[in-house]
């Protein structure tokens, strides 16, 4: 926890917050903070600032907080991914929010097990928890807005379309793919699809929609680990 966030039922008054929960534990045992100390805070979608400690116990922490600054700049990336396997997909989730994402559609495919759709880390509870986790370790306080889409075809055909409009966009496939394009900050769509890919069909229905196939090289990657690969491939390292 890089950052403690925070949200307006915290404030008892103005500039003053208390914490109760997995905060106050992280306080105390991580940063075994003392009245008086300095904390790295941030208002959910909004500042970062400090908080100073002025009062500490087991039961609170009582923060004084001054929010000065902007949280760091999001991606310019719309991020479509095949729903991944449950276990997989909370990494994923916390690897999309800590590398500034903020648009993400989670979308069905041949090659997604029907069963991941009934995962409570879809419920809107299941998916905050693993983005606080992401915007935290990021020192980021922006919420990724996360959209879901259980039919693929319809997805497709009458919504990708116009989410590609005034954007690269490209789909991550090993096979008959150009090579990822240079870094740019221009706004991009990126493609994403299940273990093994996919199929075909799809493959097909992505490029009709107008995503160019780009491929990182012989190595077949795990979900989890090509996504930060290719965002660090597709978007200049910042200062």
């Amino acid at each position: 926890m890089n950052l403690i966030l925070l949200f307006p039922e915290d404030f008892t008054g103005a500039g003053e917050v208390r914490l109760h929960d997995r905060r106050l534990t992280h306080i105390t045992e991580v940063h075994r903070a003392e009245v008086g100390d300095c904390l790295k805070v941030g208002m959910i979608n909004g500042a970062v600032g400090q908080g100073k400690v002025i009062a500490i116990d087991q039961q609170e922490a009582v923060l004084r907080v001054n929010l000065t600054r902007e949280p760091p700049a999001a991606l310019p990336l719309t991020l479509i991914m095949a729903l991944p396997r449950p276990k997989m997909f909370k990494r994923t989730l916390q690897t999309a929010a800590t590398l500034g994402v903020k648009e993400l559609w989670l979308i069905n495919s041949y090659r997604v097990d029907k069963s991941y759709w009934g995962s409570p880390l879809l419920e809107p509870a299941g998916l905050q928890e693993h983005l606080l986790l992401g915007l935290e370790q990021a020192g980021d306080t922006v919420l990724p807005q996360v959209h879901l889409r259980k039919r693929f075809k319809p997805f497709v055909e009458d919504e990708l379309p116009q989410l590609c409009e005034g954007k690269r966009a490209l789909l991550a496939h090993p096979y008959d793919a150009q090579p990822c394009p240079k870094p740019s900050d221009e706004p991009t769509l990126l493609a994403v699809g299940p273990e093994g890919g996919f199929i075909p069909y799809e493959v097909e229905k992505l490029v009709d929609a107008g995503l160019a196939p780009i491929h990182l090289g012989s190595r077949i990657l795990r979900v989890e680990t090509a996504i930060p690969f290719l965002l660090a491939k597709l978007f200049p390292i910042g200062p």
